[in-house]
């Protein structure tokens, strides 16, 4: 056991050394950049989201804050430095763990006599370049749906990027004629694109349209019923949107700490009938780590449009959007708030793979369409679920999870289901 003079004197070697490497570290310049672990990213990529330079100097916090950034990108799981200091400056070396980018999507969820399955393939890194090419087919019900997604979210020039998509969305929709509900075969053929600007690290805008056909033919449940609202309908519209984000979400690899901020403004307009309307959403993300491997989850969402008397609502009440357990495209709405809670707490962290239990909140109330703001604090109008779930986590690739939720009504325990899907609920 050390005497306490020599304790102290180790301490003091021990700060003096800390503190010359400090000033020493502070006053070299960057001699080289490098990044070890890459299997298909490329350099040049990675390079583009650091705050070091050759030939600048630097110090551990701007290190840090780089390695950082780069694990903050979908692509990689996680990310540290290395410094190798010469007389002749400093070698930094990134020490990159890579994502696996490229998985097949299978996905489905459902309570009984209302089921949805997904099948198809992502690659999150295309290329090598932090693209995302998306292809999937759905099956809403018996009806079919397909997606083909591509974004390039960094061009040659790191602050712009964009996105297209081609969609065919078919699903049955619950409309609102006062006093009735009335199911509709829905189907939804769109083409769209976004130009994606990074104004820094925590600001960012997406702006761009799509141009899309509805076609509405009543549900065959309702054959034998006379029912209000037309047999078919059809509608060409336009939509113009804006997207800002704010703020930054930091990851260690399933782990999240942060707050980040979305703002979705669209407009759209119906060439059939000449009117325009308007819808906003706001989504708001806090995510808290603790010390006992359990992460702390909150989304709030509020959303709002302007097409109050027109039953095709924009915003649905559905198990795999909002409210676990309460069913697929269940009600809609022309005004919504939801609070989605969750407690993550990590029960098995090995090597590559990783589990969470879970438990979680929903929250919810909506506005009928015709109907006033007031409808958001009418009891009628309000839904909470509670329940619990399990997370399996591939940890060596983005957002590799199998989420398995069960959600019961808190005032109605006959409605329940189970939630099965790929990645966190949110």
């Amino acid at each position: 056991m050390l005497s306490p003079f020599r304790a102290g004197l180790l301490i003091l070697l021990l700060a003096i050394t800390t503190i010359n490497y400090a000033q020493t570290t502070d006053s070299l310049v960057i001699r080289s950049i490098s990044f070890e672990g890459l299997k298909k990213t490329k350099t040049t990529l990675l390079s583009s989201f650091l705050s070091n330079r050759v030939g600048a100097t630097t110090n551990a916090a701007l290190l840090q804050s780089d390695a950082q950034q780069l694990a903050n990108l979908d692509i990689v799981a996680f990310a540290n430095y290395a410094v190798d200091t010469t007389a002749e400056g400093l070698n930094i070396r990134f020490e990159v763990d890579e994502a696996f980018s490229l998985f097949p999507n299978v996905n489905f969820g459902g309570i009984r006599g209302n089921f949805w399955y997904e099948i198809g393939v992502t690659d999150f890194n295309f290329l090598g370049k932090g693209a995302q090419l998306t292809a999937n087919y759905r099956n809403n019900e018996g009806r079919h749906n397909f997606n083909l997604y591509y974004k390039m979210p960094y061009l040659k020039n790191p602050r712009w990027g964009f996105s297209a998509n081609i969609l065919k969305w078919a699903s049955i929709e619950p409309l609102y004629f006062d006093p009735d509900q009335v199911f509709y075969d829905y189907d939804n053929w769109t083409v769209g694109a976004t130009l994606i600007h990074h104004f820094s690290n925590i600001h960012h805008i997406e702006f761009g349209g799509s141009y899309f056909i509805e076609s509405y033919q009543k549900n065959s449940r309702h054959a034998e019923e006379i029912t209000p609202g037309p047999e078919a309908a059809t509608r060409r519209k336009a939509l113009a949107k804006a997207i800002y984000r704010f703020g930054q979400l930091n990851y260690h690899y399933y782990e999240i700490n942060g707050f980040n901020n979305i703002l979705n403004v669209q407009s759209v307009y119906d060439f059939d009938d000449h009117t325009p309307f308007f819808i906003l959403i706001n989504d708001s993300h806090f995510f808290q780590r603790t010390d006992m491997k359990g992460n702390f989850a909150a989304r709030l969402r509020i959303g709002l449009s302007s097409n109050n008397d027109s039953p095709f609502a924009p915003f649905v009440l559905d198990s795999n959007i909002n409210i676990r357990g309460s069913g697929n495209r269940i009600d809609r709405g022309t005004a919504a708030i939801i609070l989605n809670l969750e407690y993550r707490q990590t029960i098995f962290d090995r090597k590559a793979f990783a589990a969470q239990a879970v438990g979680f909140s929903d929250t919810g109330t909506w506005r009928n369409p015709g109907g006033e703001l007031s409808d958001l604090v009418d009891g009628a109008n309000f839904r909470h679920f509670i329940g619990g779930g399990l997370r399996f986590i591939y940890k060596d690739a983005y957002n590799a999870i199998v989420r398995l939720d069960y959600g019961i009504d808190l005032y109605n325990f006959n409605e329940r289901g189970f939630v099965i899907g790929l990645g966190q609920y949110f």
